[in-house]
């Protein structure tokens, strides 16, 4: 899963950053509504965590601009402006949900998990192929009834594959969904993942590799 973070707070900007990373989300971060803009049309992200009052572009004019995409990100509205009024002014601007400032962490981990969930192009809340199950929101992963005790990135891979299969994610693809902007192209950090992650899966394997085409759920 893809988090764009638009919020002109650097310090709560890095905060709310690497506690999404904890949780295997990877997260770019904007700190003013251009800046954000640009990332947009660059990146595919599943949810954007919006502030409202913005520099260089203000936050209601860059949700309206969300909106008008083709497979847009969902929005989630994180602001200080928490009267009745500004929630329901924010939703009709096209927000998907709205959470004011401060807020609790776990809420606002449940409510982006909820939003991607939401997305029209989002699989079942939980993935199975080839005898495995997985539950992002419980954090949860078996095989064939085995309990499987990965890693944070460990899982988010093993998460992105079954949203993909039956198809092929190349070693960009998961660099893209699984880390982000500032990940190495050059580094092996996919492979040691991988291999780590096929390890604990055990024997058959089922994570098929294709040199040149990437890796699948076979």
């Amino acid at each position: 899963m893809r988090i764009l973070v638009v919020e002109d707070d650097h310090a709560l900007a890095e905060v709310i950053a690497e506690g999404l990373r904890d949780q295997g989300m990877a997260v770019d971060l904007a700190h003013d509504g251009l800046t954000a803009g640009a990332k947009l049309d660059l990146t595919t992200h599943d949810v954007v965590v919006l502030d409202r009052d913005l520099p260089g572009l203000h936050g209601d004019t860059l949700c309206q601009m969300i909106t008008e995409r083709a497979n847009r990100p969902m929005v989630l509205m994180l602001t200080a402006a928490s009267a009745p009024g500004d929630r329901v002014s924010g939703l009709t601007l096209g927000a998907d949900d709205y959470l004011a400032k401060p807020f609790h962490f776990p809420e606002l981990i449940l409510r982006i998990q909820a939003l991607a969930r939401r997305k029209p192009d989002a699989r079942p809340r939980t993935l199975q192929a080839a005898g495995v199950a997985l539950d992002p929101v419980r954090r949860t992963a078996v095989r064939d009834g085995r309990q499987l005790n990965l890693s944070v990135k460990e899982f988010a891979v093993l998460q992105a594959l079954l949203r993909a299969s039956p198809g092929f994610l190349s070693t960009e693809d998961l660099l893209e969904q699984v880390w982000d902007e500032n990940a190495d192209p050059f580094t092996n950090t996919v492979t040691v993942t991988v291999s780590r992650l096929r390890r604990k899966l055990g024997n058959p394997s089922i994570i098929a590799t294709t040199p040149g085409v990437g890796y699948r759920i076979a």
